[in-house]
């Protein structure tokens, strides 16, 4: 008992850690957000400024401060929107608030299984493994150590240990209950697979974005540099004045509409369905007494947002005629 309420502080700590670094992570997106859409700005309106004062004596010191100005902000909002890109602070932000919500839930799981059972050696080993899946899918630290902001491949977030059966439960059941079995299709034939999707469209969406805000600020830098050449007919002045203000749209595309953080909630979404996935699985393998089974249905009836009566609906997908995804009409999660 003592270990479990150990545990139990120890996520209550790591929730607390989370929630604050959420916020800190928060305050970077905000603050680097408008700072970038500054810098454009202003980089935009010295390129003008020199465009429009001539580049020769007495003018010319004011013609160089105002071209020096715009080529030293265009290089410095490069270096930001490259930093930005690589960490994506939305998505870090969005990482921490999951963190800090799952966290509070397994100290309120420990402290309920305190209450109403008394806990045994694998209840404390279950606790730990928690506590260390989410210590894996969840890193406290930025630099080394923080997850891929685009990966390959998107699959869904596991924070959870590898589910164990009880010594008690290891025959497997004769009859099969075709109501779990037709959610547990369409869960994955349609509710983890569309966030899986979404997620994947998000990610693409992100990475073009990321590679055209350098790029844009750059060609800016590079314009202001030249500006002041009449042999090259107006094109630097031109590059130097309107890449501002394509960087500020493209800034605001990515980083104002958040699509860093859209990508991690599909992925959590779909780590949300995939859970549900593992646990219906689990079940259908373990023998368990009638109440347990409906315990288990009214949890499982709560996380999709659905009445237990409901799944009477999805026994018709149990079928092996039911393996197109295009045949089954219905999502098994109305929560989100």
């Amino acid at each position: 008992m003592k270990q479990l309420h150990t545990i139990a502080e120890a996520a209550s700590d790591r929730a607390e850690m989370h929630s604050i670094i959420g916020a800190q992570r928060n305050n970077w997106h905000h603050l680097l957000f408008h700072s970038i859409n500054s810098i454009n700005f202003s980089a935009s309106f010295m390129a003008c400024m020199a465009n429009s004062t001539a580049p020769h004596h007495p003018a010319f010191l004011t013609f160089l401060a105002f071209k020096f100005s715009s080529v030293f902000l265009y290089a410095t909002v490069t270096a930001f929107i490259i930093l930005v890109n690589k960490i994506q602070p939305s998505q870090l932000a969005e990482e921490q608030r999951n963190a800090t919500r799952l966290f509070k839930q397994l100290e309120k799981s420990i402290y309920s299984t305190l209450e109403l059972e008394t806990p045994s050696i694998m209840d404390v080993e279950m606790a730990m493994e928690r506590v260390l899946a989410l210590d894996k899918a969840y890193p406290l630290p930025l630099l080394p150590g923080m997850l891929e902001k685009f990966p390959k491949m998107v699959k869904p977030t596991i924070w959870w240990p590898e589910m164990k059966k009880r010594k008690e439960e290891v025959q497997v059941r004769k009859e099969v209950d075709e109501e779990m079995k037709g959610v547990l299709k369409v869960l994955k034939m349609k509710d983890e697979k569309q966030y899986l999707d979404c997620g994947e469209l998000f990610l693409r969406i992100n990475k073009v974005l990321s590679v055209l805000g350098p790029i844009i600020a750059g060609m800016g830098a590079v314009g202001a540099v030249f500006i002041g050449w009449p042999e090259l007919r107006g094109v630097p002045e031109f590059m130097a004045m309107v890449g501002g203000v394509i960087g500020v749209v493209v800034n605001s595309m990515q980083h104002g509409w958040q699509v860093g953080m859209l990508f991690e909630l599909m992925r959590n979404c779909a780590g949300y369905y995939r859970r549900l996935v593992e646990e219906i699985e689990f079940s259908l393998e373990e023998k368990k007494r009638e109440d347990d089974e409906e315990m288990f249905k009214l949890k499982i009836a709560l996380c999709l947002g659905r009445s237990v009566s409901e799944f009477k609906d999805f026994a018709s997908y149990a079928s092996s005629s039911c393996e197109d995804d295009e045949k089954i009409e219905v999502f098994a999660g109305k929560l989100f």
